[in-house]
């Protein structure tokens, strides 16, 4: 698989997985997979205004009888906590996140290095099943390894996009 198809990838275990709701907060690192599940007729995508909104919309979803995922960066992580603690995990609910990484391999930007690497210990810490890819070849069979926990065993779990895979961001012009 090419180093740019791991969107691709996802999309594809997202469909496998009956995904119908996606919440995201728009992120470059997700663009082509965010394109891809707007193009999808079964799939409704939710901009939110926070990540953590994006905790109740797939807890909803799911009562409602559908699949959810939703889509941000270790900040947003930072931003979904206290939801992440008080409902999914305390009420059982399905949680599917998939999360570009920031702060790793090449990072530019000092801001997200704080959150990116407390990231995967703060997501365990609170309960959470956690998956870590770095490489595209890997990025489908995980995706629907998590959903597949999510879904049918009602856990919470992130897979990691590290920056190494989605590449890093330049900041100059």
């Amino acid at each position: 698989m090419s180093d740019n198809a791991w969107p691709d990838a996802i999309y594809r275990a997202l469909v496998d997985a009956h995904v119908r709701v996606v919440g995201i907060v728009p992120d470059a690192g997700h663009a082509r997979l965010i394109k891809l599940c707007t193009a999808d007729y079964d799939m409704r995508v939710v901009s939110l205004t926070s990540e953590e909104e994006g905790v109740g919309l797939v807890s909803g979803a799911w009562l409602g009888g559908k699949c959810g995922a939703l889509l941000m960066q270790p900040s947003g992580v930072g931003n979904c906590i206290n939801a992440i603690a008080s409902l999914t995990v305390s009420c059982q609910f399905p949680l599917l996140m998939l999360v570009t990484m920031r702060g790793e391999w090449g990072e530019g930007n000092p801001w997200q290095v704080p959150m990116g690497r407390a990231t995967p210990r703060v997501l365990d810490n609170l309960g959470m099943r956690v998956a870590t890819v770095n490489q595209s070849d890997e990025v489908g069979e995980t995706v629907s390894a998590m959903a597949g926990l999510a879904f049918k065993a009602q856990a919470a779990t992130a897979v990691l996009l590290s920056q190494r895979l989605i590449g890093t961001k330049s900041f100059q012009d």
